[in-house]
């Protein structure tokens, strides 16, 4: 069998328009990112304008109240740091490499599994590597002498969790990478982080640390999903059972036939097999060609079915 390809020149700028014009999951995730880091270099210029050098006030009040502690008491008073520490960066290379990280990998997570489950992993991921990291710094001895003054930030531990994620939930998946040609983003997932355990005494512990928390709960998340492939496509145990009892009277209010009346079951579950069958075309098609190898109207699809789940 040929492998199948797409000739078709893409506009990068446009496929960037059309990825943020859809609104989805990951689009706002990226944004919501990248505006906390905009507002923060606004609130620098003002600082610096009131005779501040640096922005210095704004850094420090920005790390004080949403930059996640490692000193127990201080993370008591300020419980809200475990989640905004996760979308929060001062450093525009730090925002940049999450962010990329998050875009190559958030794309492929949904090819998979649904947006929702991109933001759960993601949130969830990042909760366990900031608990990861204030463990270990009131655990190992090494860390007591800087307890107190230690903060975390970034969103690195909640993108471990999603490539870790996709990684293990889709380990035959390839990528192509300069020098390297194609490798297998298992490999990758699991280089990331071997590298991250080996750097631990070579600086930024807590975030190796937090990296390593998040990804070993993406690699359970992955495994449990895989274990449970009808969990995987939908939200909850509870939206199983709300859609199996209430699927022929949610057909017959919202899809309509050719001549406007409520399609019967029969052909519902048709349409339903129609666009399985396509999807799993599409799937087959990016085990062996990428994500690249995609028409522009497999991409659309594609999406358009992720963010519907």
């Amino acid at each position: 069998m040929m492998p199948y390809s797409d000739t078709r020149f893409t506009n990068p700028l446009d496929e960037f328009k059309r990825f943020f014009s859809h609104g989805s999951a990951l689009s706002r995730l990226i944004l919501i990112n990248t505006a906390v880091w905009v507002l923060i270099q606004l609130m620098k210029v003002v600082f610096y304008l009131y005779n501040q050098p640096d922005g210095s006030a704004t850094t420090i009040w920005v790390l004080h109240n949403l930059a996640v502690p490692a000193e127990p008491s201080q993370l008591f008073d300020k419980p809200w740091t475990l989640f905004t520490y996760m979308f929060l960066h001062t450093e525009f290379w730090h925002l940049l490499f999450n962010m990329l990280w998050l875009y190559w990998f958030g794309r492929i997570f949904t090819e998979f599994m649904t947006s929702r489950r991109l933001v759960t992993v993601y949130i969830a991921g990042g909760l366990i590597g900031g608990l990861v990291y204030v463990l270990a710094f009131n655990v190992f001895p090494v860390f007591y002498p800087v307890l107190g003054q230690s903060v975390a930030l970034g969103a690195s531990a909640s993108v471990m969790a999603i490539v870790t994620a996709a990684s293990f939930y889709a380990p035959s998946y390839t990528i192509q990478l300069l020098f390297l040609g194609r490798i297998r983003i298992l490999y990758l997932a699991i280089i990331l982080f071997v590298f991250d355990f080996f750097m631990i005494p070579s600086g930024n512990a807590g975030g190796h640390l937090a990296h390593i928390g998040g990804a070993l709960f993406g690699l359970v998340y992955a495994l449990t999903a895989k274990s449970s492939p009808l969990s995987a496509s939908r939200d909850s145990l509870f939206t199983q059972f709300k859609t199996r009892f209430s699927r022929t009277s949610h057909h017959r209010s919202n899809d309509r036939g050719t001549y406007g009346r409520p399609v019967t079951d029969d052909e519902y579950n048709m349409r339903r097999k129609e666009s399985q069958d396509k999807m799993d075309r599409i799937l087959e098609k990016i085990s062996k060609g990428g994500y690249d190898s995609l028409t522009r109207e497999e991409k659309d699809f594609l999406f358009k079915t992720s963010n519907k789940r």
